[in-house]
């Protein structure tokens, strides 16, 4: 189904900075998986007073790499794009160890005591960051300028960061190359998700690094993909809903015939989180509050 031009080659080694721009450096935590892909890339902007994004695991592995990256470099800020148990554990010890703050975007009051979400690397329950940040925050350096874009979807506090100096997005688990973001309720959210999508693609940036797998240069045409990709699965689970299938599972069973049956659990709490906002905009209805297990049906035209 889907035309998204995915970006799964790169080169890298684990624990090994690259450089990858003038400005930016970054270090891939050896923490593969299936929701992590070849690992965290920790990415370290500026020359010699630096910002880290995403600092990843707290591993003694993962930990020795970073400092070993940072031997002889002043760390002025430790930014965080959401609070997955593979992008921040590492934020407090780090800035502790540098003496500088954690700056991120703190989950809604309604989301904070939920569970993990299955289909995630997990919660981290030690996010707490020291500086709540907001959309259009502006964060700089001796030489870097960053701007902070609220991206909810995939959580609520999804935060990406937007490099002036080079037109490029750190786009954490927002946008990835390799793979479609998961948005599964409570905390993500699909009509936020668009929005953001939407809110990235007007921007025209140059490159967007993701925390996990390779760069996107073709920025554009893949976010237009992706927004895309989403249109069309909701005309799918239309479709499915007038042929007669009025709960998620048997939708998932037709739509994702070629698909692994181990992974229909995964497809469906996706296909939820499509019809939570399809309810929301009047074009599926359901008797009560939408539930995995409640039946759809179409409004009368």
């Amino acid at each position: 189904m889907s035309a998204i031009p995915f970006v799964r080659q790169f080169e890298f080694e684990y624990g090994k900075p690259a450089q990858l721009s003038p400005l930016i450096r970054r270090v891939v935590a050896d923490n593969p998986g299936p929701f992590t892909y070849t690992g965290t890339g920790v990415y370290i902007v500026g020359t010699d007073e630096v910002c880290v994004i995403d600092p990843g695991p707290a591993t003694p592995k993962h930990m020795a790499a970073l400092d070993a990256a940072l031997e002889g470099l002043k760390v002025t800020h430790v930014l965080l794009t959401h609070h997955h148990a593979d992008h921040s554990p590492l934020a407090a010890p780090l800035a502790e160890k540098h003496g500088c703050k954690v700056y991120g975007k703190s989950l809604r009051a309604s989301q904070s005591g939920k569970g993990e979400n299955p289909l995630e690397a997990g919660n981290d329950s030690s996010f707490n960051p020291d500086i709540e940040i907001n959309d259009g925050d502006i964060i700089s350096g001796k030489d870097w300028t960053i701007e902070a874009l609220h991206t909810p979807g995939h959580t609520s506090n999804h935060i990406c960061y937007a490099l002036r100096e080079e037109n490029l997005l750190f786009s954490g688990d927002h946008i990835m190359g390799w793979s479609t973001s998961v948005v599964s309720p409570p905390d993500g959210d699909m009509g936020d998700y668009l929005e953001s999508l939407q809110r990235v693609l007007v921007c025209n940036f140059d490159t967007i690094w993701p925390t996990h797998g390779p760069a996107i240069t073709n920025v554009r045409t893949f976010v237009q993909a992706y927004i895309d990709h989403r249109h069309k699965r909701e005309a799918q689970i239309l479709k499915a809903i007038d042929s007669g299938k009025t709960n998620i599972m048997d939708m998932v069973a037709a739509m994702y015939v070629d698909v692994d049956k181990r992974l229909h659990p995964a497809a469906a709490h996706s296909v939820f989180s499509h019809i939570i906002h399809m309810v929301k905009t009047d074009r599926v209805l359901c008797k009560g509050e939408p539930s995995l297990g409640s039946a759809y049906f179409l409004p009368n035209v």
